[in-house]
C-alpha cells in the first residue's frame, strides 16, 4: 500500500547535517509516510550517512543522480514519490515533530490543495529565532483560504514548509526550474492555481543559517548566484502580471527591498571587470519593476533604482561600499543643504564628477528625523523603579544643544520623572549624549487608578531647535527584555514589559495568578500559588505547541484569593521521542489557570532562581518567561548556565551537573568571517558540590589583531561552546531566563571593553 506522504530529501555535500535532519523526520509523530533521498552526486560522506538510514528504516530509500542541482534533484524525488501528499525538504534544515501530523490532518479537514506552517532560523551561535518573511505570513491559524483573499501570501516563497496534495501537484504540472532560487516560481504558482490553501501558525519548519557560507542563499553576491536570482524574479512577475495584477504592488516592493538591494550590493566587491555585467543583470529587474512602488521605498532604495537605470557604475559602486562600510546604520548621517540650510539631506555618497541622479533624491523629510529611543536596563530599589536607555532623533548628533523630559503617563494622569544624562553609544555607534537614567516612584506606580491596566513614559527631546516626541519603546536584550516586576501594594504587582508596537509598558496587576513554591516529592512536581476568589473550581492547564493537558486544582480560601497546590507527575512531562523543537530537543510548557472563558497564566512572584529535577535522563526546569510568566522546560541533559561572575579581568560561569559523567571542554569559540574556521580559548573547568564552573581571562579573549565590523565598534564576537567528551555533538551553550534577565554584565579592560549579552538564550561575549 503506497504511503499517505512521500518526503523528498535532496543532499549534496552535507555529510556535517544529513544525521540531524533525517533524524528529525524519523521522529516524527506522524508515520505513514516515506523519505526519497536524492543524492545529488555527493562527493563527501552524506551518502554513506543517507544509506545508513535507509538500511535502519525500510520508510527511507535512497536515489542517485549525477549532479544537477537542487530544482532538479527534487524533481527526481517527486518522480520516484507514490504518496498521497508530497513534501520537500533541504538536507541541512530540521522538521518538527509534530509538523506532518498537524499538517496531513488540516489537508484532510479542508480538503485544500496545499498546507504551509511557519518556520524558525536557528543555528548554534545565535539559537533559534522567528524566520523573518514566515513571521509576518503565518501569524494565525487560517483555513481554506487563498492567496487573492490573503495577499500576504504572495512574499510566502519557500517550496519547504508545506505539504502538497498529490494530485494537485499532478494536475497542475509544478516543476521546478533548473536555477538556483527554484521555489519561488514554484510556490507562487501553487498558491495561484490552488483551490485553497491552509496556513498554521505553529513552527513545524527549522530553517538552518549556517555559521558556514557554503549555503546557497550565503554566496548570494557571486554573479552566477545573481543570474538565477534575477531569473527567477522574471518568472515571477510573468505570473503576477498574467494571473494576479492585484497582487503587483505587494511583489514588486519585495523585490525593490530585497532581489534589488542584493544586486546594488554585489558592487562592493565586484571586480572592474564583472560591474558591466551587473549593471545589465540589474537593468533586467528594474527594466520589469513598476516605478509607482518607489513611493513608500526608502530614499537610499529610490538612489539605487535611478543608479541601476542610468547606469552609473561609479555611484553604484560608492552607493555599495557605503552600505557595507555601515553607513547606514542607524540611519545615514544627515546633513544641510547647502543652499537651502533649513533642508536636510542624508550623508549618501555622489557620483565623481557630475551625478545620473537628481539631487532631489538625497533630501531627507523631516518625518524621518523621528525620535528613536532604547531602554537598556530596569532595577528596583526601596523607593523606585529605575530605568536606563538612550534617546536621540534619527540622523542627527545629540549633544548640549539637546533637552530631554520625560513623563509617566496613565491616561489623563501625568508625573514628570527625574532625568539624568550621560554620553553613551548612539544608533551610530557613536559616544554622544543620549544616555538617560530616571527613576518611576513606586508611590506613583501604586497610586495607578484601579481601572487603569498600566502606564506608559513619555519622552521629549529637543535638539537645536528640533523637537521630536513619543512614547518609550524598544528594550534591548538582556534584563530590559526580561524585566523582573515587583509589588508595589500588598496586591498590586508591576511588571515592566512591551506592547506589541514595541512600547514599553508597566502593567499594573491587582492580585494576580501567582506561583509562590515549586517542589518535588515522590516522582511528583508540586505546583504552590495563589490566585482571586472569582476562579476557585478551576484547573491547571499545561499547553504545548502539539497539545495541552489538564491537571486538577487542590484549593483552600484565604480572604479575597484562593491557595492552590497541583501535583504533576514528573513521567507526564517527559517527551524523549517527539520534543517540540528538533534543533535544541526540548518541549516547553506553559502553565495556566483554566476557568472556562477565563485562562490567566502563572506569574512567577515566588521563585528567583531556576527549579530543576532529572528524570529519566531528561531535565525538567521551571523557570520564567520573557514577561516573568512561569515556563517548564524539558530536554536532555545539556549544560545550562545558571550564573556569571566578573572580578576584575576574570570571568566565571557557572551551573548545575546533572550528573556524575564528565561535562568535557568549555570554551568561548570565535568563528571567522562566517566561515566554518573557528578560534577556541578553552575556560579552566572545575567541577564542585554538584555545579560546574568555567573560568577565563578576559585579556585572552581581547588581546591579537582585530578588525571592527562595518557598521560597527564590534572587535570580536565570542560564544561559549561545550565539547561533550567522545563523539558527542559540540554545542552552544545555553543560559536560563533568571540569568538572562540579570544580563548584560559589562567590564572595561581600558583599551578594550567586554560586555556578556544574550542573543536568542546564548552567551556571547562582545569586545570593543
Amino acid at each position: 500500500m503506497a504511503p499517505r506522504l512521500s518526503v523528498v530529501v535532496p543532499f549534496y555535500n552535507v555529510a556535517d547535517y544529513i544525521k540531524d535532519c533525517l533524524e528529525s523526520l524519523a521522529r516524527q509523530t506522524f508515520r505513514d509516510f516515506e523519505a526519497i533521498l536524492v543524492d545529488d552526486g555527493s562527493r563527501d560522506q552524506s551518502a554513506r550517512i543517507a544509506r545508513g538510514f535507509c538500511a535502519r528504516d525500510p520508510r527511507f530509500r535512497i536515489v542517485t543522480q549525477e549532479n544537477q542541482g537542487l530544482g532538479p534533484a527534487r524533481n527526481t524525488g517527486v518522480r520516484h514519490s507514490e504518496g498521497e501528499y508530497i513534501t520537500f525538504v533541504d538536507s541541512d534544515d530540521l522538521v518538527a515533530p509534530h509538523a506532518y501530523e498537524a499538517m496531513v490532518r488540516s489537508l484532510d479537514e479542508t480538503g485544500s490543495s496545499l498546507v504551509g506552517g511557519n518556520a524558525r532560523r536557528f543555528n548554534n551561535t545565535s539559537g533559534v529565532r522567528l524566520a523573518y518573511l514566515h513571521r509576518s505570513i503565518f501569524t494565525t491559524d487560517r483555513r481554506a483560504t487563498h492567496i487573492l483573499e490573503y495577499p500576504a501570501l504572495a512574499l510566502d516563497r519557500m517550496v519547504w514548509n508545506k505539504v502538497y496534495r498529490r494530485s494537485f501537484w499532478d494536475e497542475f504540472k509544478l516543476e521546478f526550474p533548473p536555477i538556483r532560487y527554484e521555489d519561488y516560481p514554484v510556490t507562487l504558482k501553487a498558491h495561484l492555481d490552488a483551490v485553497t490553501v491552509d496556513c498554521l501558525a505553529a513552527p513545524v519548519y527549522f530553517w538552518r543559517e549556517r555559521e558556514s557560507g557554503e549555503s546557497i542563499t550565503q554566496q548570494k553576491f557571486q554573479y552566477g548566484n545573481l543570474a538565477d536570482r534575477i531569473t527567477s524574479a522574471e518568472m515571477v512577475l510573468d505570473l503576477v502580471d498574467t494571473r494576479a495584477p492585484e497582487l503587483r504592488d505587494r511583489v514588486h516592493r519585495h523585490f525593490t527591498e530585497i532581489d534589488l538591494a542584493t544586486v546594488v550590493q554585489a558592487f562592493a566587491t565586484a571586480e572592474e571587470h564583472e560591474r558591466q555585467p551587473l549593471v545589465e543583470l540589474g537593468q533586467r529587474l528594474t527594466h520589469r519593476l513598476d516605478p509607482r512602488v518607489l513611493e513608500g521605498t526608502s530614499s537610499y532604495e529610490r538612489l539605487q533604482y535611478r543608479a541601476l537605470e542610468a547606469g552609473d557604475v561609479d555611484l553604484l559602486r560608492r552607493l555599495a561600499e557605503f552600505r557595507a562600510e555601515g553607513g547606514l546604520t542607524g540611519g545615514a548621517r544627515a546633513r544641510r543643504h547647502g543652499l537651502l540650510p533649513w533642508r536636510y539631506e542624508n550623508d549618501y555618497p555622489a557620483a565623481a564628477g557630475t551625478s545620473t541622479v537628481p539631487r532631489q533624491l538625497y533630501r531627507l523629510p523631516r518625518k524621518e528625523l523621528n525620535l528613536h529611543t532604547t531602554v537598556a536596563q530596569y532595577r528596583w530599589d526601596d523607593d523606585a523603579l529605575v530605568i536606563r536607555g538612550s534617546a536621540e532623533i534619527r540622523h542627527l548628533p545629540t549633544g548640549d544643544n539637546s533637552a530631554l523630559r520625560l513623563t509617566l503617563v496613565h491616561r489623563g494622569h501625568r508625573v514628570t520623572l527625574p532625568v539624568a544624562r550621560f554620553t553613551a553609544r548612539d544608533s551610530h555607534r557613536e559616544q554622544a549624549l543620549v544616555g538617560f537614567e530616571t527613576r518611576v516612584p513606586r508611590a506613583a506606580l501604586a497610586a495607578l487608578p484601579a481601572n487603569v491596566p498600566g502606564a506608559v513614559i513619555r519622552v521629549d527631546l529637543r535638539v537645536g531647535m528640533l523637537r521630536r516626541s513619543g512614547k518609550l519603546r524598544l528594550p534591548l536584550p538582556g534584563n530590559a527584555q526580561n524585566a523582573t516586576g515587583s509589588w508595589v501594594t500588598d496586591d498590586t504587582w508591576i511588571q515592566p514589559g512591551t506592547t506589541a508596537a514595541g512600547e514599553i509598558i508597566l502593567r499594573r496587576m491587582v492580585r494576580p495568578v501567582e506561583l509562590t513554591e515549586v517542589t518535588v516529592d515522590d516522582g511528583e512536581m508540586v505546583f504552590a500559588g495563589r490566585m482571586p476568589a472569582a476562579l476557585a473550581g478551576a484547573h491547571l492547564r499545561l499547553t504545548r505547541s502539539s497539545g495541552t493537558v489538564q491537571v486538577p486544582l487542590q484549593t483552600w480560601p484565604e480572604g479575597e484569593r484562593v491557595r492552590f497546590t497541583a501535583g504533576v507527575p514528573l513521567s507526564d512531562l517527559i517527551d524523549t521521542a517527539s520534543p517540540d523543537d528538533p534543533f535544541t530537543l526540548r518541549t516547553v510548557r506553559v502553565p495556566s489557570i483554566d476557568a472556562g472563558q477565563d485562562t490567566k497564566l502563572l506569574l512567577a512572584t515566588g521563585l528567583d532562581a531556576p527549579v530543576s529535577v532529572v528524570h529519566k535522563d531528561r531535565v525538567v526546569t521551571i523557570t520564567r518567561s520573557v514577561g516573568q510568566y512561569v515556563n517548564i522546560f524539558e530536554g536532555p541533559m545539556r549544560l545550562r548556565a545558571d550564573e556569571v561572575q566578573a572580578t576584575g579581568d576574570r570571568l566565571v560561569v557557572r551551573g548545575r551537573l546533572w550528573d556524575d559523567t564528565d561535562p568535557g571542554a568549555i570554551v568561548w569559540r570565535r568563528f571567522v568571517d562566517e566561515a566554518d574556521h573557528h578560534m577556541d580559548v578553552p575556560c579552566q573547568v572545575r567541577r564542585v558540590d554538584g555545579e560546574w564552573s568555567a573560568a577565563v581571562d578576559l585579556t585572552d579573549l581581547v588581546t591579537g589583531p582585530s578588525v571592527p565590523q562595518p557598521g560597527s565598534d564590534l572587535l570580536a564576537d565570542w560564544t561559549l561552546w561545550v565539547l561533550p567528551p567522545g563523539d558527542e555533538t559540540p554545542y552552544a551553550l545555553a543560559a536560563d531566563p533568571y540569568l538572562i534577565a540579570r544580563l548584560p554584565v559589562d567590564v572595561d579592560l581600558g583599551e578594550r571593553s567586554t560586555s556578556l549579552r544574550p542573543r536568542s538564550g546564548r552567551l556571547h561575549l562582545e569586545v570593543r
